[in-house]
């Protein structure tokens, strides 16, 4: 059965908006990016180059998955990028929810920080690259998130994606 609400999960970088929109496009869903639900302080403080602490990111969260339960109660689908780097943030968005499924990207430190190089007008600065990874829980098992290699190119990424979700 496929869920009603993928997040796609993964630190700065990994391709999450891409990967989000492209899915949701070829699922014909409702795409959110999670950056759109930050408060402007939580932006002015990343564009500053200034780590977001757990106290920043509670009300994002909660507000992406008041998104998740609209969504689901208007009886519609949706793809959300969310960084849901930590266990807890996690909790927030699946907890209790069975029909939202996680999709982590998967990627390393060098091909991540050659992307971030490579992006112009994001307000996360390339420094807060080391904060991601430092706060980043990858998924345990019990989560049943979807875990896929940021290597290949997106549009093969978003198949392997469609086939898990068809799949399970």
């Amino acid at each position: 059965m496929l869920p009603s609400v993928v997040v796609v999960m993964g630190v700065s970088g990994s391709g999450k908006s891409t990967i989000a929109a492209m899915l949701a496009h070829r699922m014909h869903w409702v795409y959110e990016d999670g950056d759109w639900f930050h408060p402007r302080s939580n932006i002015e403080k990343m564009h500053s180059g200034i780590p977001l602490t757990d106290e920043d990111r509670w009300p994002w969260l909660e507000a992406i998955a008041a998104w998740i339960d609209a969504t689901r109660k208007a009886g519609s689908h949706g793809v959300i990028a969310c960084s849901a780097l930590k266990r807890a943030y996690r909790n927030i968005l699946v907890d209790d929810r069975p029909h939202v499924r996680l999709v982590y990207l998967k990627g390393g430190h060098d091909l991540v920080a050659r992307r971030l190089a490579a992006r112009d007008g994001h307000f996360m600065p390339r420094s807060l690259l080391e904060s991601q990874f430092a706060a980043l829980e990858e998924p345990q098992p019990g989560e049943r998130a979807i875990v896929v290699s940021i290597s290949p190119h997106p549009r093969e990424i978003v198949e392997t994606i469609v086939k898990e979700l068809e799949s399970s």
